[in-house]
C-alpha cells in the first residue's frame, strides 16, 4: 500500500527564491557589507616577498587600514601598503608594495657606511635584516612624497631605486598581523 501526497490547487507553489527570500537578503546584505568593508575600512593581505624581513616574513597574512589615513597622516616608522611609482626599475605597478616608511616630504635622506641618515642624522634601525651595503648621496624628499624602504635593505625593491612615492599610491597601513597563529600574531607596531 502506497501513500500519495495530494497537493491543494487552491495554494500555488512558489518558486525557489520566494521559498528562500529571507537567505537570499541576508547573504546579499552581508557580501554588500564584506565588500565595503574591504573596500573603504580593512584589506586582508599576503606577504609574497622577503623585504620587509625580518619585521615580515614571507606567507604572513596582514589586515590593512584603509581609513585612517583620511584624518592622519602616516608617521615615519608606519609600514605602509601601496602601488609603486611607474619607474623603469618596476616591472608591474600595478602590484602592491610593502615598505617602511622612512621620509616625508622635506627629509633629507642619505645612505652611507652601512646606515640610513634623515636630516644628517643616523636612524637607529634593530628592525632591519642587516645594514645596506648600498650608498646613496643625500635626496630631499618633496612635497607630496615619501621615501619608502624595505627593512631587508639589501633584497628590497624600493625608494633608492625607483624614487619618491607619491601620497596618492599609498592603499594603507598594515596594522594587525592574523596568521601565521602563535607569538608573531599581533600589532604591527611603528619603529621611528
Amino acid at each position: 500500500m502506497t501513500t500519495e501526497t495530494k497537493l491543494d490547487p487552491q495554494v500555488p507553489i512558489k518558486p525557489w527564491w520566494q521559498q528562500h527570500g529571507e537567505t537570499i537578503r541576508i547573504f546579499v546584505v552581508a557580501l554588500a557589507i564584506a565588500l565595503f568593508l574591504r573596500t573603504f575600512i580593512v584589506e586582508p593581505r599576503f606577504i609574497p616577498s622577503g623585504s620587509m624581513e625580518p619585521t615580515l616574513q614571507v606567507g604572513d597574512r596582514i589586515l590593512v587600514d584603509k581609513i585612517s589615513q583620511q584624518w592622519q597622516e602616516p608617521q615615519r616608522g608606519d609600514i605602509l601598503i601601496f602601488y609603486p611609482p611607474k619607474s623603469p626599475a618596476i616591472e608591474d605597478n600595478t602590484k602592491a608594495y610593502i615598505k617602511r616608511l622612512i621620509g616625508i616630504e622635506g627629509d633629507r635622506i642619505a645612505v652611507h657606511g652601512g646606515k640610513v641618515y634623515r636630516n644628517d642624522k643616523p636612524l637607529d634601525e634593530p628592525y632591519i635584516a642587516k645594514a645596506p651595503k648600498y650608498m646613496m648621496r643625500p635626496v630631499t624628499v618633496p612635497k607630496g612624497h615619501y621615501w619608502m624602504m624595505g627593512d631587508n635593505r639589501n633584497h628590497s625593491n624600493d625608494s633608492h631605486i625607483w624614487g619618491f612615492l607619491p601620497k596618492e599610491n599609498v592603499i594603507g597601513k598594515a596594522t594587525i598581523r592574523f596568521f601565521p597563529f602563535g607569538d608573531r600574531l599581533g600589532a604591527i607596531t611603528a619603529s621611528k
